[in-house]
């Protein structure tokens, strides 16, 4: 007999006492267990479900959109935003033109890690791109979305401790195990033919890599925004404009420590 999940969200138009209870009380009599129930903003409520009959959550599904206090918004398969919303509490904000940029503040670097993490349990090829200011925390949370992923890492170019540039791996570092961690612009602008060569071969790896500042590493190399499975974006707050006016074509005075 197969299990399934299933997630539920519906917007509440009056929180009356008794009304979760209630939902509650009618999964049970359908014999549907509750994984999580979580609010995920705006008077929304989210619910992880498991079924082993699919006619069971169709019959829940009909008797929620008979609900006057409710109205049903979602009822699918989870997906990963699905069951991030329900852990944090809320949904995380995709770009309404470009559906694989995601964003971000500082003060959601919890949400942002479980976010990365679970990218990076994804096998074969996988090409994350992380925009954002100096010292807004983009290696910290790659670095510590890679421990939370249980993954190794590996810098290839960075500016976090002191500048790396590498020009070859360890034999223990050709791993679809491990992360990639590219800085762009150390990497296009800083670095030597041999890097450059290093860094085509790690791109063909069947593995994730993870490049900060992807604008500069496109419009320094032969690589394009396409080529990006993902894009996240991190701001210290909602009003800031991520931008690279000083950096310039062969030389840099941005601080990307």
């Amino acid at each position: 007999m197969t299990v399934k999940e299933w997630y539920i969200e519906y917007q509440i138009h009056k929180n009356r006492p008794g009304l979760l209870g209630d939902i509650s009380s009618l999964l049970g009599m359908l014999a549907i267990n509750i994984v999580t129930i979580n609010g995920v903003e705006n008077m929304r409520r989210g619910m992880l479900i498991r079924s082993t009959h699919d006619d069971q959550v169709l019959r829940f599904q009909a008797i929620l959109h008979t609900m006057e206090d409710i109205t049903l918004t979602k009822i699918r398969e989870p997906r990963l935003r699905d069951r991030l919303a329900i852990r944090h509490g809320r949904y995380i904000e995709r770009d309404a033109d470009d559906k694989k940029t995601f964003r971000f503040v500082r003060n959601e670097l919890g949400l942002l890690v479980d976010f990365m993490a679970e990218l990076y349990k994804r096998e074969g090829h996988y090409l994350v791109g992380v925009r954002g200011m100096p010292r807004v925390g983009k290696t910290e949370s790659i670095v510590a979305a890679s421990v939370c992923a249980n993954k190794r890492w590996s810098f290839i170019s960075s500016t976090l401790l002191r500048q790396t540039v590498r020009n070859q791996l360890a034999e223990d570092e050709y791993s679809e195990d491990h992360i990639f961690i590219i800085d762009g612009i150390v990497t296009t602008m800083r670095s030597t033919e041999k890097h450059r060569m290093l860094v085509r071969d790690i791109m063909r790896l069947p593995a994730v890599k993870v490049v900060e500042h992807p604008d500069i590493f496109v419009r320094e190399s032969e690589y394009e925004l396409e080529d990006f499975d993902c894009i996240i974006e991190l701001r210290n707050d909602d009003s800031e404009e991520i931008t690279y006016d000083v950096v310039e074509s062969g030389f840099s005075s941005f601080d990307i420590s």
